[in-house]
């Protein structure tokens, strides 16, 4: 990749254009941030690529329809899916292909993986996104293979920025010198969600409980767990409510997921987990967390034909970009908008 050598030692600043959706396109089209955005984007991707390839992983081109939602689904979900009708017949557009990548995983040797849209029904704000990229992996292992798996992704990204784009983020950030961050003696620290609780004092503020049994942190919570933590912070062992049906239990109880969420930039940036392993604990889940077991049927018979246990995460794109550049909306990073409910062109 070629970026463009920055001379300015000032901070360029974004136009926050989204505000006006119908010009937004002409901002784009002037305004040097988005042309910087656009080029580290560039550079985020072919360094995915590059890391995966040096671990033997395959990209998987899948649908953006779907029957089977991955998020959200049961009492502790905290999103809402785009339902569309296409042709007569109803369907969703994905929030995201985990569902496939479990499935293509049992045709690799190695992990698989892709960066592609993914919608949400709820609307935009500082921290989401109506439309936006999701860079998901699944490989075979559990909730430590796939937690070291995105900390070496993390410090693979920060490396191909520091080498060949260190001005063009310092022109946009400010600084450059929180990429050497993720390479610090013990950058990426792991807490469990009880102990962060207890950490937090339960307050309000820091910790919302959606339903009984589904706890989960705040947006002001995440950023004060990073404040004591370190800003790399792995929350594990969550309420397995607050979870999607998929994640694997942890433990005998059956009240915690193998799963985990690693906060940086802005707060939540990767979700992880261990999926069930037999048909019997997916059916279980699905009770659980009172889902219609009829959308998933295909999800547990490919357990029956093909058992395996895997693990997966899923980084959302613009909140590393956020990460990447200090800031601190959004709404800022789309070449093109896409909110919910209008018409924006092009």
């Amino acid at each position: 990749m070629s970026v463009q050598t920055i001379t300015d030692p000032g901070t360029l600043r974004p136009p926050h254009s989204w505000r006006d959706p119908a010009g937004h396109y002409l901002s784009v089209l002037t305004e040097p941030w988005y042309r910087h955005v656009f080029e580290l984007t560039d550079l985020f991707h072919v360094a995915t690529v590059d890391f995966w390839r040096s671990r033997g992983g395959r990209v998987a081109y899948l649908p953006m329809t779907t029957g089977s939602i991955s998020s959200p689904m049961g009492r502790g979900s905290d999103s809402s899916p785009v339902r569309i009708r296409l042709e007569g017949v109803d369907t969703y557009l994905a929030d995201s292909m985990q569902f496939l990548l479990e499935f293509s995983c049992r045709l690799s040797d190695g992990p698989v993986y892709y960066v592609m849209p993914s919608f949400r029904g709820e609307a935009a704000d500082d921290t989401h996104l109506c439309q936006f990229f999701h860079s998901e992996a699944e490989l075979v292992g559990g909730l430590d293979e796939v937690t070291a798996t995105v900390d070496d992704y993390v410090r693979h990204l920060a490396t191909a920025f520091l080498e060949q784009a260190p001005d063009l983020v310092a022109h946009l950030a400010g600084t450059a010198e929180h990429l050497r961050e993720p390479f610090a003696a013990k950058a990426f620290n792991r807490i469990p969600f009880d102990e962060a609780v207890s950490l937090l004092g339960a307050d309000p503020a820091f910790v919302k409980t959606d339903v009984p049994g589904a706890r989960s942190l705040t947006r002001a919570g995440e950023r004060r767990l990073m404040d004591l933590r370190g800003p790399f912070t792995w929350v594990t062992h969550m309420d397995h409510l607050s979870t999607p049906f998929y994640q694997a239990f942890a433990g005998p109880d059956k009240d915690k997921a193998q799963n985990g969420d690693l906060l940086f930039g802005i707060g939540e940036t990767v979700g992880c987990g261990e999926r069930h392993a037999t048909v019997d604990e997916v059916t279980e889940a699905l009770a659980l967390h009172e889902v219609d077991r009829s959308d998933y049927e295909w999800y547990v018979k490919m357990r029956e034909i093909s058992p395996l246990r895997t693990a997966g995460f899923g980084m959302g794109v613009e909140r590393f970009m956020l990460w990447l550049l200090a800031h601190d909306d959004i709404r800022d990073l789309p070449l093109l908008l896409r909110f919910n409910g209008q018409q924006i062109d092009p």
